[in-house]
């Protein structure tokens, strides 16, 4: 789907990823996390990973995000190579490139909604107010409530409040409705696709449910590391519409 004033044809990628593999060594054992993988995802498209355990979904997602290095090939964030990157630089990355959302909130619990999400917006340049955040994805209500007096959807709602008030050029999910009943998970993902659709935010979302796939405008699966099937989806599912 292309943005409002953002024609198809002058899109450039986010990532662009050509023979990326991960070996892990555990004593003499290589583990093959992602073996030779080649994807390009482009600017503001929601996409949903799936894959069994194991299959490098999260593997992936981490060298994304500069949370973990390849063992070879490149990764391209906008031409640049991530690859390449230092310790210093891969950190200034993380800090003002990337969202993370994972499946346990990680909020500290001594801090209101507004207060967590403040966090963040301290140390970028051009961030939302946690005012902002929050409402974009309908919490104003719950500014000044801490971590104990939310549900788990509100407080997950929390945390992709805090990833997205640095305004990230890249928002990576890691099953996020994973700890979450449905009637909530349904909630969290409208707050994940508002995000995409009214940000641009290119959106990376991690999943073992499969029919979550049928709201993203691309879908990968993944098997033993490798990217077996890449498709467009011509029509995309609300989240309520989602049959689970």
């Amino acid at each position: 789907m292309a943005h409002e004033g953002r024609p198809e044809a002058t899109r450039e990628p986010v990532f662009d990823i050509r023979g990326l593999s991960k070996v892990y060594r555990m004593g003499e054992v290589e583990v093959h996390a992602l073996r030779s993988v080649d994807l390009t995802l482009e600017e503001g498209e929601l996409v949903v990973l799936l894959g069994p355990s194991g299959s490098g979904k999260s593997t992936l997602l981490n060298i994304l995000g500069g949370l973990d290095t390849a063992t070879s090939g490149t990764v391209r964030y906008r031409g640049r190579d991530l690859t390449r990157a230092t310790d210093d630089e891969l950190t200034e990355y993380r800090r003002h490139h990337v969202g993370f959302v994972f499946q346990f909130y990680n909020l500290i619990p001594s801090l209101t909604a507004r207060e967590n999400v403040a966090l963040v917006t301290e140390i970028v340049d051009d961030p939302m107010t946690p005012e902002e955040a929050l409402a974009l994805v309908n919490l104003t209500p719950r500014l000044d409530h801490f971590p104990a007096q939310l549900s788990g959807g509100e407080q997950q709602r929390v945390a992709i409040a805090r990833a997205i008030a640095k305004r990230p050029a890249a928002l990576l999910c890691d099953e996020p409705t994973g700890a979450l009943d449905l009637a909530t998970g349904v909630v969290v993902l409208e707050a994940i696709a508002r995000v995409n659709a009214e940000l641009g935010t290119t959106t990376i979302v991690i999943t073992h449910n499969a029919s979550i796939a049928e709201m993203a405008d691309v879908v990968i699966r993944l098997a033993d590391g490798q990217v077996v099937e890449k498709t467009r989806n011509v029509t995309k599912k609300t989240p309520r519409e989602l049959e689970w």
